[in-house]
């Protein structure tokens, strides 16, 4: 382990004991799950908010001159 590793630990769990610092850890990767997770769901609402949009926006004549 590097000296700069081992200060970067110290400031960040310097003061926490080993359990909390488990706990701790465990929570900043759930926390990482659940960004990912509203990252991708904020994607699909996006792309589902502007897909009527771009629907919208075709030309419907040659969708329309296939039906007659």
């Amino acid at each position: 382990m590097t000296e700069q590793t081992f200060y970067r630990w110290r400031s960040e769990y310097g003061g926490l004991r080993v359990d909390q610092a488990k706990r701790m850890k465990r929570l900043e990767l759930e926390n990482c799950r659940l960004k990912r997770a509203v990252a991708g769901l904020t994607l699909d609402n996006q792309i589902l908010r502007e897909a009527p949009e771009a629907l919208l926006a075709a030309d419907p004549v040659p969708v329309l001159a296939g039906l007659t």
